[in-house]
């Protein structure tokens, strides 16, 4: 028989894997208010997009050192160090993973992430290849909350919105998931992910 589970779709930064530009930048940039304007000012959220939407690093570096040249070795540290910007796995949300897969449970994704980094973190955190399938924004050039991401997913797959739950750490994209029919779980810490589950029905 089917199961009758919903089918569980992960974020993966900040629900699988911590991510945060500060855990590289507070050993570059010692001073807490400096550091803050160069996140603010210079590496800024929407600098940092336009490669989950697709523009490569090569090209977002060259731009950005070209604007503000006296801070070429910080911007160029957001590509080369990466890596440092993950502290690491979080890993209730992998246990959860791991335990659906070994029922034989479908788990998919759909995620901002830049081409380049997510081939590398691949690498890095090999339960990131578990996954039935994945939807990565800068392979699809579009960006959650935009609810086309979301339906790429569902096409792709054959999946049902309604038979969904999606969990993710933003509120805009967990409306955006609910807005086109899923289930959806806002992940802030703390939180039991496993029981929040089981009250949406999922069998794990």
């Amino acid at each position: 028989m089917p199961s009758t589970s919903p089918t569980v779709v992960f974020d993966v930064g900040n629900v699988l894997i911590r991510w945060d530009p500060r855990h590289l930048y507070r050993q570059l940039i010692p001073d807490e208010a400096r550091m803050d304007w160069f996140m603010q000012n210079v590496c800024t959220p929407a600098w940092n997009i336009e490669q989950d939407r697709g523009r490569s690093w090569a090209e977002a570096v060259a731009e950005l050192v070209s604007v503000h040249p006296e801070w070429e070795r910080e911007i160029k540290a957001f590509d080369e160090r990466w890596h440092e910007t993950v502290s690491g796995e979080i890993a209730e949300s992998v246990a959860v993973l791991s335990d659906l897969k070994a029922k034989g449970e479908k788990v998919y994704a759909i995620t901002n992430f830049s081409r380049e980094k997510w081939d590398e973190s691949v690498a890095r955190f090999p339960f990131l290849g578990s996954f039935d399938g994945v939807v990565v924004s800068a392979h699809e050039r579009l960006i959650k909350p935009d609810p086309a991401i979301y339906h790429v997913l569902l096409e792709r797959y054959g999946l049902a919105a309604g038979s969904c739950v999606f969990i993710d750490d933003s509120a805009k994209n967990i409306e955006s998931a609910r807005h086109v029919g899923m289930q959806a779980v806002h992940f802030v810490e703390p939180i039991d992910l496993r029981a929040t589950l089981r009250g949406l029905g999922v069998q794990i």
